[in-house]
């Protein structure tokens, strides 16, 4: 039946309205309550809405960025320890140089040679198995991208390097130390990797610092953007419990008001 077919006194329906308003802001109130926010949709604050869809877009996207950087932070830790792994093994063929050079035992010099050699095997399978997840900077031919912006423009790239005895120059023992130059030329070959791996180390530490300080930079970010977004849509709880009761009080209030204002058309049936 549609409500032009009924009437109602002027104090009924202005009642009425004030009770639809009220319900209309009792569930709206609940709405915020029970979300947490003021702002739920493009209805509600369309400029404020759409600001915090943003920002919390934005967040999202570095927060993915940042996973990347974790994962680079490993590839450069796993780098890092292929070095000292490997600068360790080379210190330990120095001494075995310094042995042949003590000796003029030809049996011993080619002993210590040998053992020389395997120490420049271990380096090469050192070096091929410092790779985290498929990527190894102890190659020249890998370089490491780590993106830092949601639209990747702001960038880092990690060189690799050759790390095994070849990309160290590092040959094999010459004239299996027979003779005091070839011993003392292999050790200068020593130094000379040593200091290259220095070199690199302090290489990946300048990365590796600037990676964790962007992460850093990130995780502040990502914060500044929830804040934000936050402060766009979320609501006062207690202003809204307020509200509630007082919109349940005026809805108690206007159901009173309506029944008071029907009691003129009630008289009526007295007249029966």
């Amino acid at each position: 039946m549609a409500t032009s077919e009924i009437s109602l006194t002027a104090g009924m329906r202005t009642n009425l309205l004030n009770l639809q308003n009220t319900s209309q802001l009792l569930n709206r109130t609940q709405q915020r309550l029970s979300s947490g926010k003021q702002v739920n949709s493009a209805l509600d604050n369309p400029t404020n809405f759409f600001a915090a869809q943003n920002a919390t877009q934005r967040a999202s996207d570095l927060a993915d960025r940042k996973d990347g950087m974790s994962e680079a932070v490993q590839t450069v830790s796993a780098t890092n320890a292929g070095i000292s792994a490997i600068t360790g093994l080379i210190n330990a063929a120095k001494g075995v140089a310094q042995s042949a050079l003590s000796t003029s035992d030809t049996n011993v010099q080619s002993k210590l040679a040998a053992q020389y050699d395997t120490i420049r095997s271990q380096i090469d399978n050192i070096s091929s198995d410092s790779g985290y997840r498929g990527l190894n900077l102890l190659s020249s031919t890998n370089t490491l991208t780590v993106n830092f912006n949601e639209g990747a423009t702001s960038k880092l790239q990690v060189v690799g390097f050759l790390g095994n005895s070849t990309g160290l120059s590092l040959s094999a023992a010459g004239g299996s130390w027979q003779a005091t130059s070839s011993i003392t030329s292999d050790a200068a070959k020593m130094d000379t990797a040593i200091s290259t791996l220095r070199s690199n180390t302090q290489t990946l530490a300048a990365n590796l610092n600037i990676i964790t300080t962007r992460q850093s930079f990130t995780d502040d970010m990502i914060n500044t953007l929830q804040t934000g977004a936050d402060n766009l849509t979320l609501a006062d709880m207690n202003q809204e419990g307020a509200n509630m009761l007082m919109l349940q009080t005026r809805q108690t209030l206007g159901t009173t008001s309506l029944s008071m204002s029907s009691q003129a058309a009630q008289s009526v049936l007295k007249l029966f």
